[in-house]
């Protein structure tokens, strides 16, 4: 009995010595880069890898994966540089009560650059997400790749490129980027759906300043190079900039409660707060019947969907066009809009690609689109000529060809030309398309197609400008008007503005159930 209660007692001591070094490597793994980097990491107003997961996800939800994983590189005195975990951190947790994967770059260790571990344990991740069909969040903080592990580091950021693609409308992918992101990093933040940016402490770009003066000889800042203002604005590759990393953080949030899992789900669907038969009195206000005039279409969306629903993304970027996430009666919806109140809504290679891309994203994941209209055309001159308008306007056209979610679209006011068709029109693919009594549909805007069209007659008239207005208006009331299109079946039906919300609320219940199908292939040539 002595000695059974002597070997238990030992078993005991043993077992306790064994957790107590399990606690010692997993508290050397939470410290990173140690103390001191994580004060620097602080006061460049960053959190820590950790920390910014722990905001992120639900509390007491985040299950590390690898905590242990060390580097093997021997070169460049990294044999004597181990740290647990390497320079990033990875695992899932559950945000809003939904599973999610997540990864962080670890900036206190070796600048949260990529190595062929680092890549491994992205790579993991992001393979675990699409076999558990949930989204994968990445956490970018890095000064990219390894230069110590050469090639392999290379190879590293191949891998995980190659996994973002495969991902790509399986699962949604989200980037946040919360410090540097420079050359090869940069490439999957632009792979994956939604690309955050923090304000003054995120930059992302190909090359340096200096490499740039090198070979330009242009002086430029870090922040006028690759700032949340510069991509936010005007290479569009960053959706959403925000002031610091928790608004960033609760971005995402917000982000993924409108999204599914994966394609296989439907987006979820919450319990309405806002009344579906509310009648919108204030659309009859907000926008004039004169086309000239324009208004905010951001306004015209906020009275249409459930109260504070509008998740409005790309809002510095083409601002002639609108795209995001809202709710109607609950359910989640894309929305496209022109916008009237910048360019006259007229549609340029940048919106249409905007657009495009969030079509595609929309069809990908199960989410019906409502598409607004108010648009006199494509943006004319040479620079969009030269630039391509016709190869980006065609991205447009296969997006909503291609589609086969339930299709709403709503002509608000103008709808000319190229621009009526491309912009979810019936005939490619929409399965309700409505028209306000103060909408103008037609090959061009009256002024033009007079011009055109009565040439001769305005050169032998007395009085050109009265002659002119005379022939707009007969022009605009023959042609210019919602109801010759839908006596020929191009649109389905012209509605009282105040009945909008309720009318695309009963067809997205009508739809609910739509599955379309396509012939078998293995993919268009969408033209990139």
């Amino acid at each position: 009995m002595g000695q059974s209660n002597k070997n238990s007692n030992e078993q005991k001591e043993n077992i306790e010595a064994l957790i107590a070094e399990l606690n010692h490597h997993r508290e050397r793994s939470l410290l990173g880069g140690g103390e001191e980097r994580i004060a620097a990491q602080h006061e460049k107003g960053k959190m820590t890898a950790y920390e910014r997961i722990e905001y992120l996800l639900d509390p007491g939800t985040f299950r590390e994966m690898g905590p242990f994983v060390e580097h093997r590189c021997t070169e460049f005195g990294l044999e004597d540089n181990h740290v647990p975990g390497d320079a990033v951190v990875t695992g899932h947790g559950e945000i809003d009560g939904r599973k999610t994967f997540v990864f962080a770059h670890d900036f206190t260790v070796l600048g949260g650059s990529v190595g062929e571990v680092v890549a491994d344990k992205i790579c993991r991740v992001i393979d675990q997400a699409v076999e558990a069909g949930v989204p994968v969040v990445g956490l970018n903080d890095s000064g990219g790749a390894r230069i110590q592990e050469g090639v392999d580091a290379l190879g590293g950021f191949a891998r995980v490129f190659k996994r973002n693609t495969d991902a790509s409308g399986m699962i949604p992918q989200i980037s946040c980027i919360m410090g540097p992101c420079a050359g090869g990093a940069t490439y999957s933040p632009a792979l994956t759906d939604f690309t955050f940016m923090v304000a003054d402490t995120s930059h992302m770009m190909i090359t340096g300043p200096d490499v740039v003066e090198t070979v330009t000889g242009e002086q430029i800042s870090m922040a006028e190079l690759g700032g949340a203002a510069a991509h936010t604005a005007t290479s569009g590759v960053a959706h959403h900039a925000y002031e610091n990393e928790t608004d960033a953080l609760d971005g995402i949030r917000r982000l993924l409660s409108y999204l599914p899992q994966n394609t296989m789900e439907d987006p979820p669907r919450v319990k309405a707060w806002d009344d579906p038969d509310r009648a919108c009195d204030r659309l009859t206000k907000l926008v004039p019947t004169d086309g000239k005039k324009p208004y905010d279409m951001v306004e015209v969306i906020d009275v249409l969907v459930d109260k504070d629903s509008l998740f409005e993304l790309h809002s510095q970027f083409a601002q002639n066009m609108i795209i995001g996430f809202a709710r109607l009666d609950g359910r989640a919806v894309g929305v496209v809009a022109n916008q009237p109140r910048t360019i006259a809504g007229t549609i340029d290679i940048n919106a249409s690609v905007k657009a495009a891309r969030f079509v595609r994203f929309c069809d990908a994941y199960n989410l019906p689109i409502i598409t607004l209209v108010d648009t006199p055309g494509f943006l004319p001159g040479t620079d969009q000529e030269h630039s391509g308008i016709i190869r980006h306007g065609a991205k447009l056209i296969y997006a909503y060809a291609e589609a086969t979610v339930p299709l709403l679209t709503v002509v608000v006011r103008k709808a000319y030309g190229g621009a009526y068709i491309v912009m979810g029109s019936k005939e490619l693919g929409a399965d309700r398309a409505y028209a306000w009594p103060t909408a103008e549909l037609a090959v061009l805007g009256p002024r033009g197609a007079v011009n055109i069209l009565h040439r001769t007659e305005l050169a032998a008239a007395d009085d050109t400008d009265a002659t002119r207005e005379e022939l707009i208006e007969e022009y605009r009331e023959e042609f210019a008007n919602p109801y010759t299109p839908a006596e020929n079946g191009y649109i389905t039906d012209v509605i009282d503005p105040r009945q909008t919300r309720s009318r695309l609320i009963e067809d997205l219940d009508l739809f609910a159930g739509k599955r379309g199908e396509r012939l078998p292939k293995e993919h268009g040539n969408i033209p990139l």
